[in-house]
């Protein structure tokens, strides 16, 4: 009897520990660099791949760059290209990071919570702090986790001529972990 309470408390200890990082393969990162002059500069990704972890508040993304896409095929072509992302050297995006304030987010309680993430974006071959909000949403074992920011390209070695393309495009990343 005192074995199978052992064995029962150690798959709930283990089933609890795995649970603490959660993960997908279809997190969605789009941006919107459009500008008076040209609609076109909108892209998405649904195949960034994330992670979190709900004991040490650590955030991560790694998004694959030739996966975005536009609803121009020129564009597309001018954004993975040489003079700009050059996605066949630089082949990610990525960000590591933590929640600043983890007390903010409840992650055992049903509920939406709002909380500022900082870490290390790296775009190219340009790493740099960023703090971003973050809104949580938990709801029983899944996690939803939304932002919505600003990105200056400048800031990562990509410049835009500010007519065609916005010089501060906005990114929206979405993703469920499960």
């Amino acid at each position: 009897m005192k074995r199978i309470i052992l064995a029962l408390a150690l798959v709930a200890l283990t089933g609890s520990a795995f649970a603490q990082k959660k993960t997908t393969s279809s997190a969605t990162v789009s941006f919107d660099a459009t500008t008076p002059k040209d609609a076109f500069p909108k892209a998405e990704n649904k195949t960034a791949i994330a992670s979190l972890n709900t004991k040490t508040s650590a955030v991560a993304f790694e998004v694959p760059v030739k996966n975005f896409v536009f609803p121009n095929a020129t564009i597309q072509e001018h954004f993975n290209g040489e003079r700009w992302l050059n996605s066949d050297k630089y082949k990610t995006f990525t960000f590591a990071g933590k929640i600043v304030d983890p007390s903010k987010v409840n992650f055992g309680k049903d509920g939406s919570y709002t909380a500022d993430v900082a870490g290390k974006l790296t775009v190219k071959d340009k790493t740099n702090d960023v703090t971003v909000p973050v809104t949580f949403v938990v709801k029983g074992s899944s996690v939803t986790a939304s932002s919505s920011f600003d990105l200056t390209l400048a800031d990562y070695g990509v410049m835009a001529d500010g007519e065609k393309i916005s010089k501060t495009p906005k990114v929206n990343v979405n993703a469920e972990f499960k």
